[in-house]
Order: structure tokens, then C-alpha cells, then sequence
């Protein structure tokens, strides 16, 4: 073989396998240490009484001259070894950092030892007193000190971060251990569901729990995700929405339901959408979709204000007004004001909207589209990407929309809206239809779409029409994308900023 097929040798590959050489032959060392000592080289005796950033706040603005003139306070903290400067050591807890100060005329000489042998990244103890550094950093001084885990490999560089994007999404704990606008985003998140879950709750709203494998995939248009259960030799669907489920709880008699619900759908990825998501969904009987438009109104602005701080919200180079109430405006009318050329006339044509939609959207018009088919992509292709500050579309074509209730007025729409902030669609709430007959009707129809080749078309669940032969009282129903919300309060731009295992393509 020539020298020019023989493989080449990766430098940074060579020198990274030899730092792991080097921290297991470290490791090697401590656990024969350990041995001898009757101990384990991976200690768990030891209980952290105090967080870095509790510590932080808790002497924000405190001076160097008043720390050292009190009584000394004494801390307990743990975290990973993130910076070693010599007489400084500054770990990272999930709360924020604080440095250790070395006191080499304090310390005994195999604490200096150990702390002299640390790697970055590296999981230790420490106690001590609380000081202020001459640069005006907090430490904690200290009088003991423990490593709790060593780390085998090294951290990404630390003066750039993970910046990979590929590798931030496939091994998040790296780019939760160095990027802080990372480990802000999922706080985000985690305050966003909590949020959610607070403010339904002070609404009388009941928190329940749906089956996640269907026998029927129901409740939306989409794809599902099928599997099978061997012991009962039955094929199953992930669950593509738990709204059939929610509502046959309002028939059994709980008025106001929520469930903040994982969903599957077998469809494309892209910066918006991920096959596993967040929604929360709620129903609340003797309410149409107007009160669900305010209730929205509500919280929204109230998580926007708890959160951030404000009902301005920044996202890229635009800000976002959460301060209700919104624009509401019909998709009738939306489509008649993003589009100069179209009269009314135009949009009731069934033949123009055809013609326009094959023409100049170049998509398929198939003959089962009827007019409502045609107006909703028609909105989709042409207005919602212009809707930037939070919009209520309202009057959805009862076509598109198989489980909303007719207008009493006008049978062609629903009372239904869908909430569009930035251009993406966030929530997605009507006043239910509670007329058994009229839902057997249109499941019917969404049966002869996926006859006809529509794959996200609806399946017939004859359960939910029984259910709803005993009773569904007045109710609306609404489910808003936590993913899309959080990445608004992050100011993330992909749905993978927000997810903290997005799936991937098999590598």
C-alpha cells in the first residue's frame, strides 16, 4: 500500500485520547488510594447545603470590607470544576458558579495534592467561609475539600464554547456544562410549564393524564406513528392529539380539563416542527372559543410578565406585544388584506382558487377539494408568514376543521380560531362540536379523504360518537405549542434550541 492510502493520523484525535489516558491513569491512582483506605473513589457522602447562585444573590452588593468585618458565614457547595486559576477554582453548580479560594497555608498538603492533580470538568466538594476577592468575586474559602467524580474526558475548549450545532443537539449535556444561554433557555421552559400549570390550575382547571397509545389516531390531522402490542396482538398509534380523550372527560362530568401532553406525528423536521412535541391542552365546558380567546389573552401576558418581565418580548430583530387583547380578524378577511389583487367575489370562487392554487402555488388540486380546502391553503401560503405581532384568525371553513362547531350564521365556517405570532402558528382553540350526528357526518367525510389518499385525513372513531350520543355539554377546547412559545420567550430560532433531545438523523 503507498504511503498516500495509508490513513492519516487526527492530531486533535491523538492529543484527545491522550489527555483521557492521562485522567484515567489520575483515576487509576485515586482509586488505589481509595482501596487502601477502605473508601470508594467515587463518594457519595457528601451534601452540598448551599447553591452557587443562592449564594450570589444572597450577597449581591455586599462589599469586600463589610463580608470580612461580620461573622464569617460558612458554605457547603458541590459543582464541576469549569475554571482552575492557580490560587482560584471556580465550579458551576445548576444555579450559577462561585470560585474556591486555595489557601495553601491552610489547606493540608494532600488537599493540595488532590486539588493540584484536578482536571476541568472534574466533580468536587468544598466547605468554607464566604469572602470577597480583591477583584470583587465571591469565593467561598476553603477549609475541606473532596473530588466527588473525575472526568475522563476533556471539556469542549473553553474560551469558545460548544458552538457545533450538530453536536449541541446530540450530546446536550456538553452544551449544557459550558453554554449559559443554553442552560437560560431550559430554565425558560421549565418556568413557561410550570407557568401553565399554576395559572389553569387558579383557574379550576383539573390536570388528568390520556393514554399516549391509541387503538384510532384521533384529535388532529396528522401522520401517525404505529407500533404493536405483542401480548394483545393488536397495532397501535402514537398519539397524535389527546383531544378525543379530554372530551370524553367533560361528557363524564369534569367541566375544565387540562393535559400538558407529549404528541407524535410522522412527518416532516424542519426549524418548527419535531416528530415528538409539547402541547398543552384544555377544555373548558360552557365556554365558546371567545372566552378561550381571552383566557389566552390572560395568560399569555402573565407568563410574558412573570417570565421576562415584561409584555415585550424580543425575538430576533423584532419585539412581540403580549399585552392583550389581540388583533382578531377572519381568515376570510386576512386572506382579502394580504392579497390586493383578490376581491370577495374571488376568494367565494371555487374555479379561481383553483386555478391560483395550481398556477401561480404550484400545488395539487385535487378534485375532493371543495372551497373551504382551497381558501385555508390559500391563508396558509399567502398571509401567515405575514402576521407578526400575536393575531386571532377566526371563521375557519368547517372542511378543515372536522371537530369544530358550525357558525350559527353562516354553516360554511366554524367558531374557530388559531393564534399566529411571528408568522408561525401557536394555538389552535373552537368552540366543540357537540352535535353526535353532525361529527359522524364529518368523520365520515375525513374517511372518503383518506380513501382518496389523504394520509393525515381522520380516521371514524365510533367510542367518541357514542360518547357524545350521552352528552357534550357546550365546551371549547384549545391546544397551544409549548416548543413554539418557549422558543419565542428564548429567542431561539429552531424548535431544537428548545428540545433537550431533539431527534436526529442516525449518524
Amino acid at each position: 500500500m503507498s504511503s498516500q492510502n495509508q490513513p492519516q493520523h487526527n492530531e486533535a484525535a491523538i492529543s484527545e485520547n491522550e489527555l483521557i489516558a492521562q485522567r484515567r491513569t489520575k483515576l487509576d491512582a485515586l482509586q488505589q488510594k481509595a482501596k487502601q483506605a477502605g473508601k470508594s473513589a467515587y463518594p457519595n457522602t457528601f451534601k452540598p447545603e448551599n447553591y452557587c447562585g443562592d449564594l450570589q444573590a444572597q450577597f449581591d452588593g455586599v462589599d469586600k470590607a463589610t463580608i470580612e468585618s461580620g461573622d464569617k458565614v460558612y458554605a457547603k457547595v458541590a459543582g464541576r470544576v469549569m475554571l482552575n486559576r492557580g490560587s482560584f477554582i471556580v465550579i458551576q453548580d445548576m444555579t450559577d458558579r462561585i470560585q474556591l479560594y486555595v489557601d495553601r497555608k491552610g489547606l493540608p498538603s494532600e488537599t493540595l495534592e488532590l486539588i493540584k492533580s484536578l482536571d476541568l470538568g472534574d466533580i468536587v466538594a468544598a466547605s468554607g467561609y464566604i469572602g470577597r476577592s480583591g477583584k470583587g468575586d465571591l469565593y467561598v474559602h476553603l477549609e475541606a475539600f473532596e473530588l466527588l467524580t473525575k472526568s475522563l474526558r476533556p471539556l469542549p475548549d473553553k474560551f469558545h464554547g460548544l458552538t457545533d450545532t450538530e453536536v449541541k443537539y446530540r450530546k446536550r449535556y456538553l452544551d449544557l456544562m459550558v453554554n449559559e444561554e443554553t442552560r437560560n433557555t431550559f430554565a425558560i421552559r421549565a418556568k413557561v410549564v410550570a407557568g401553565i400549570r399554576a395559572f389553569l390550575t387558579q383557574e379550576r382547571f383539573m390536570e388528568v393524564e390520556t393514554p399516549m397509545m391509541h387503538v384510532i389516531p384521533g384529535g388532529a390531522s396528522a401522520r401517525p406513528f404505529v407500533t404493536h402490542h405483542n401480548a394483545l396482538d393488536m397495532q397501535l398509534y402514537l398519539r397524535i392529539a389527546p383531544e378525543l380523550y379530554l372530551k370524553r372527560l367533560v361528557v363524564g362530568g369534569f367541566d375544565r380539563v387540562f393535559e400538558i401532553n407529549r404528541n407524535f406525528r410522522n412527518e416532516g423536521v424542519s426549524t418548527r416542527h419535531n416528530p415528538e412535541f409539547t402541547m398543552i391542552e384544555f377544555y373548558q365546558a360552557y365556554a365558546d372559543y371567545k372566552d378561550l380567546m381571552t383566557l389566552t389573552e390572560r395568560m399569555l401576558e402573565k407568563l410574558a410578565t412573570d417570565i421576562l418581565g415584561s409584555t415585550d418580548v424580543s425575538y430576533g430583530d423584532e419585539v412581540f406585544s403580549f399585552k392583550g387583547p389581540f388583533k382578531k380578524i377572519t381568515m376570510f378577511d386576512a386572506i382579502l388584506e394580504h392579497n390586493s389583487d383578490f376581491s370577495a367575489d374571488d376568494i367565494n370562487d371555487r374555479e379561481f382558487l383553483a386555478k391560483f392554487v395550481k398556477d401561480e402555488l404550484k400545488q395539487e388540486v385535487k378534485p375532493s377539494f371543495g372551497l373551504g380546502k382551497l381558501q385555508t391553503i390559500v391563508f396558509e401560503e399567502t398571509v401567515e408568514t405575514k402576521l407578526r405581532q400575536p393575531t386571532f384568525i377566526t371563521e375557519y371553513p368547517a372542511e378543515t376543521s372536522p371537530l369544530a362547531r358550525r357558525n350559527d350564521t353562516n354553516p360554511h365556517v366554524t367558531d374557530r380560531f388559531e393564534m399566529f405570532i411571528g408568522g408561525r402558528e401557536l394555538a389552535n382553540g373552537f368552540s366543540e362540536l357537540n352535535d353526535p350526528i353532525d361529527q359522524a357526518e364529518r368523520f365520515r367525510a375525513q374517511v372518503a379523504e383518506k380513501d382518496a389518499g389523504d394520509d393525515e385525513a381522520m380516521h371514524y372513531d365510533a367510542d367518541f360518537i357514542e360518547a357524545l350520543e350521552y352528552g357534550l355539554p357546550p365546551t371549547a377546547g384549545e391546544g397551544i405549542g409549548i416548543d413554539r412559545l418557549v422558543m419565542l420567550f428564548a429567542d431561539a430560532a429552531s424548535i431544537r434550541d428548545v428540545i433537550l433531545f431533539p431527534h436526529m438523523r442516525h449518524k
